[in-house]
C-alpha cells in the first residue's frame, strides 16, 4: 500500500488541505493520505499555535469517515522540533509493508535541499509536489522521484481564518463543516 504523508501544523486544517490530500489520493499512486500533525516545525515560531491535540481534534472531524483519509500523531512522541527525516525513518520501521511519499507545496520544493538529509528523503520516499502561489520554478522539478501534480492553486490562508474568528466573523466554506463547529464549541482561536 502506498501512502501519502502530508505534513503540518494543521492550525487549523483548512478546505485548502482537503482539496489537495483528495488531488493527491485521485490523481497518484497513492492509496491513502494521512495527515502528520506536527507538534512544531522546526523553521515556525508560532504563539499562535494551538495545543497539538486541539488540532489533532481538528483534522479527525474534517477527516470524519473517509476512509482514504488517517490522522496521525506520531511526532508527539518524538524530541522537538521534529525533522521530517526522523518521523519518516519512524514510520517506515512502524509500518514496513508501506511505501510511504511525502507531500509538500511547491514553495518548499526550492529551499527543500535545506532539510535535513533531503537527498534519503528523496531517494527512500520521494515527493508529490502541488503547485502554490506565487512559487518559482525549481530545477528539482525534473528529478525522476518527484511527482508534480495538476491542481489548483489554493490560497487558503490559517492566519486570515484565525483572525476572522477572532473578530466574530464567519469561516463557513474555508474549513470543512464539522471543523467549524469544533472550533466555535472550543471557542479556538478567540
Amino acid at each position: 500500500m502506498e501512502v501519502g504523508l502530508f505534513f503540518g501544523s494543521f492550525n487549523p486544517i483548512h478546505t485548502g488541505h482537503m482539496i489537495i490530500a483528495n488531488l493527491v489520493k485521485e490523481t497518484t499512486s497513492v492509496d491513502e493520505v494521512w495527515f502528520i500533525v506536527s507538534p512544531q516545525n522546526p523553521f515556525k515560531k508560532n504563539k499562535s499555535l494551538l495545543h497539538e491535540f486541539d488540532r489533532l481534534d481538528m483534522v479527525n472531524a474534517a477527516i470524519g469517515d473517509d476512509y482514504q483519509f488517517r490522522s496521525n500523531d506520531v511526532e508527539f512522541n518524538m524530541p522537538r522540533p521534529s525533522y521530517t527525516i526522523d518521523t519518516l525513518t519512524v514510520l517506515q520501521e512502524k509500518y514496513p509493508e508501506k511505501k510511504f511519499h511525502l507531500i509538500i507545496g511547491e514553495d518548499n520544493l526550492a529551499s527543500f535541499p535545506k532539510w535535513k538529509n533531503h537527498d534519503q528523503i528523496l531517494e527512500h520516499f520521494g515527493l508529490i509536489v502541488y503547485p502554490r502561489p506565487n512559487s518559482t520554478k525549481s530545477e528539482l522539478e525534473k528529478l525522476e522521484n518527484i511527482t508534480i501534480i495538476d491542481a489548483p492553486e489554493v490560497d487558503i490562508s490559517a492566519t486570515l481564518i484565525r483572525k476572522l474568528v477572532k473578530e466574530g466573523k464567519s469561516i463557513k466554506y474555508l474549513v470543512p463543516e464539522a471543523v467549524e463547529k469544533l472550533i466555535k464549541a472550543k471557542k479556538h482561536f478567540q
